[in-house]
């Protein structure tokens, strides 16, 4: 959406034209943005807005504004105008029917709940396909798959009793996600291309796992037996909480985020709400974030906050199971706001089309030109 197509659209929300599309438009871009959301009250009033929009709409957009005295929804809303000019604000419909879906041929569908085990010995079990229920046991452990995409390990007592630690290895394919409750009752959450190597039964001394990719971990709490994540580069540790580790080999950093609880990341302990970024060179930095938007993805959103269009694309080509190839130079164009995992992708990218990009959609390739 360029300038002018912002401010006309603007114009038609004060002049009472607007249609209730365009409408809930302008009002999703107030209310999406993190920072002015924080401040709102819990019933705002979106009469005042549209005159706080009214009043400064002649200002054109782009220009800074100057400071004058407003009172909290007259800035709220000349910031909403000047953000507008200078990113890219998507924005979330709770029903689908009130995003008017693109007719793409051979429309490309989301993930859904896929996943392989590979057993202790070598064995590759298709979760995908595999009937609810027990799916093996070993080691003292029973293993079972429910009808909600979750892989559970039941303690038995019945092991054999040898040292020999026998490991499990989770994987969930490009366009697919799963859950698995550990042997000690942690819960793991995998996103898209992503594995998880873990022992069948764990020590008492520490409890292990090695990931590849993004999980969302709510680790049960044994002082005695720390929690230990290995990705590449880096250690996580921790005795009981809530956190996401992204550790994607095609992204350039890997990225812990704290929920709750404490986490020790390479000797740096990280508060929630803070998350440890790994760069290639092995430089840890930290930085606070807003965790809940890191982990929308376990709640079936894609949530962009300053993201850019090749990150962006990263999310899209894991989830839709899709190649990404870029045509011409790629604009900085920064992305907001929200959009659910459910959608097809060529509703998606409609949505992704209000910012300055567009795609073309060639069996399972896209497009992306200025």
């Amino acid at each position: 959406m360029n300038e002018e197509q912002a401010e006309e659209l603007i114009r038609k929300y004060n002049e009472g034209s607007a249609s209730k599309e365009e409408m809930r438009l302008v009002e999703n871009w107030f209310v999406n943005q993190s920072e002015i959301q924080q401040r709102a009250p819990v019933d705002l009033d979106y009469q005042s807005i549209k005159l706080s929009m009214w009043l400064n709409v002649d200002r054109r957009i782009g220009h800074t504004l100057k400071k004058v005295s407003f009172n909290f929804r007259i800035a709220a809303a000349a910031a909403v105008i000047l953000l507008i000019s200078v990113t890219v604000a998507l924005f979330h419909f709770s029903h689908r029917n009130e995003i008017e879906s693109q007719v793409v041929k051979n429309d490309v569908k989301p993930g859904q709940n896929k996943a392989v085990l590979t057993l202790a010995d070598g064995r590759k079990i298709s979760l995908t396909d595999a009937t609810n229920g027990d799916v093996a046991a070993q080691a003292g452990v029973r293993i079972s798959k429910d009808a909600n995409g979750q892989l559970i390990y039941h303690l038995t007592g019945t092991s054999s009793g040898k040292s020999i630690q026998k490991y499990n290895t989770l994987e969930v394919p490009r366009g697919g996600q799963w859950q698995v409750i550990l042997p000690d009752s942690s819960k793991v959450f995998l996103n898209a291309l992503t594995s998880l190597r873990y022992p069948v039964t764990f020590s008492t001394k520490e409890r292990r796992v090695e990931l590849n990719g993004e999980a969302y971990f709510e680790i049960t709490h044994h002082k005695e037996s720390p929690f230990r994540v290995v990705t590449s580069g880096q250690v996580v540790e921790v005795l009981g909480t809530h956190f996401n580790i992204n550790a994607y080999t095609d992204e350039p950093d890997v990225k812990t985020t704290l929920l709750e609880g404490r986490v020790n990341v390479n000797g740096i302990i990280l508060k929630p709400n803070q998350q440890s970024v790994l760069s290639p060179d092995h430089q840890l930095s930290i930085i606070n974030v807003d965790a809940a938007n890191v982990v929308a993805w376990k709640e079936g959103l894609f949530k962009f906050d300053h993201t850019d269009i090749k990150t962006l694309m990263r999310q899209i080509s894991r989830w839709y199971n899709v190649e990404v190839v870029y045509e011409g130079a790629v604009n900085n164009e920064q992305f907001f706001g929200k959009i659910e995992r459910s959608y097809s992708l060529s509703e998606v990218l409609k949505v992704l089309e209000l910012g300055k990009v567009h795609f073309r959609l060639e069996g399972r390739t896209i497009i992306v030109t200025p």
